[in-house]
């Protein structure tokens, strides 16, 4: 079997998705993506297909090394990411080929279905900022726990001071608190500072939290400086969780050693892919540490992580960005959109990543790629981390 062609489709809300095709009529699907930067990743993808066309696609780990090394400079956000979707989507190619899903190719499962976590904000927007309504984000919380989800995922106002006042503490604590009253203690409760709070605020409003026992503190700050992480881990008994910005294995090693998280957070549309997912999850395993992968993406991200999920033993629970629109379910997108009952997903039985991808709605939903990640200001004009 030889790869013939890599065709990229540019679809609404924000996405990209990858087919490859094969001189034996099985194509695969993957989702090579940097939200923002979606036709830089579409001219990274476009510079990899020479090496890939006449090439085997089951040599995907070959293919990986290649790839990931042979151009000198490694890694990055843009590079990384192209490879991820090109790896999943050969994982696909594989499992339709042997007729058996990319975790019975990886060990086999472990669960039968996936915990999922839904998002929960009071925003008058889709974008995440300014101040909420608690009014509004109790209310979504509820809606959830109603709708069968045991664990939300609350972000953080944004923009923040490096030191900001005692009146915004007091904010992020008050709609916590009123969304652990409303929902009770079975629910957990995550919360995503987003990498845009100061490791000084972050220790302020993580031990501010702690009475309301979050699940964990997701980005208390970026990830850059590993020692500032370990400060925050160390002020705190709230579980830390990061991994979103951070690339192949190599990306989770210090934190990991230095243990300044609990749960690491692979994209596995930006870490590398399903494989390179799976051994980040292995290396987290021998520090205790387990595996929430991040995905705020599509439906195609979301089979990939499904298939980590099943045979992984350390994975906790599993994101998706819970679009009223399903969207991100695959609906439209998908024969079989995923279905998410009492807060799980059974884990696919199909073969390859276990979905059908409806071109139609490809064509119908496809648009130019030129979406741009929000920029933040405080009120001084300066820049504010989004």
């Amino acid at each position: 079997m030889k790869i013939t062609s890599l065709t990229l489709f540019h679809v609404r809300p924000r996405w990209l998705f990858l087919k490859i095709e094969t001189d034996e009529g099985i194509s695969g699907w993957g989702e090579p993506i940097v939200e923002g930067r979606a036709r830089t990743v579409e001219a990274a993808v476009k510079e990899m297909e020479s090496y890939l066309i006449g090439a085997d696609p089951f040599k995907i780990e070959h293919h990986w090394q290649v790839l990931h090394k042979g151009n000198f400079y490694r890694g990055g956000a843009v590079l990384t990411s192209a490879l991820s979707g090109i790896e999943q989507a050969l994982w696909d190619i594989k499992g339709k080929y042997y007729n058996m899903p990319v975790y019975e190719m990886l060990g086999g499962s472990v669960r039968d279905k996936v915990r999922m976590y839904s998002h929960c904000h009071g925003y008058g927007n889709d974008q995440g900022l300014g101040q909420e309504s608690v009014e509004k984000a109790v209310s979504t919380a509820l809606s959830k726990k109603q709708s069968g989800f045991n664990a939300l995922k609350l972000s953080i106002e944004c923009p923040s001071r490096h030191v900001d006042t005692l009146a915004f503490v007091e904010r992020q604590i008050a709609k916590l608190a009123a969304i652990r009253e409303a929902v009770g203690s079975e629910m957990d409760i995550a919360i995503d500072f987003h990498g845009r709070i100061s490791p000084a605020m972050s220790i302020r409003l993580a031990q501010a939290m702690e009475p309301y026992y979050p699940m964990f503190i997701e980005e208390p700050c970026l990830p850059e400086n590993v020692d500032a992480l370990v400060r925050v881990a160390n002020s705190t008994s709230i579980p830390i969780a990061a991994g979103e910005r951070l690339f192949t294995r190599w990306g989770f090693r210090e934190p990991l050693e230095k243990q300044a998280i609990a749960i690491v957070q692979p994209d596995l549309c930006h870490a590398g892919g399903i494989f390179e997912s799976k051994k980040i999850a292995a290396m987290a395993e021998t520090y205790y540490a387990s595996i929430a992968p991040h995905n705020p993406l599509g439906p195609i991200s979301l089979a990939s992580c499904l298939q980590l999920a099943a045979c992984t033993p350390n994975f906790l629970i599993q994101e998706h960005p819970s679009m009223d629109s399903k969207w991100d379910l695959g609906e439209g997108y998908l024969r079989h959109p995923f279905q998410i009952e009492n807060g799980y997903i059974a884990v696919p039985k199909g073969p390859g990543l276990g979905i059908e991808i409806n071109e139609e709605i490809l064509r119908e939903r496809s648009f130019d790629g030129s979406w741009r990640t929000p920029h933040v200001f405080h009120e001084d004009g300066s820049f504010a981390e989004w």
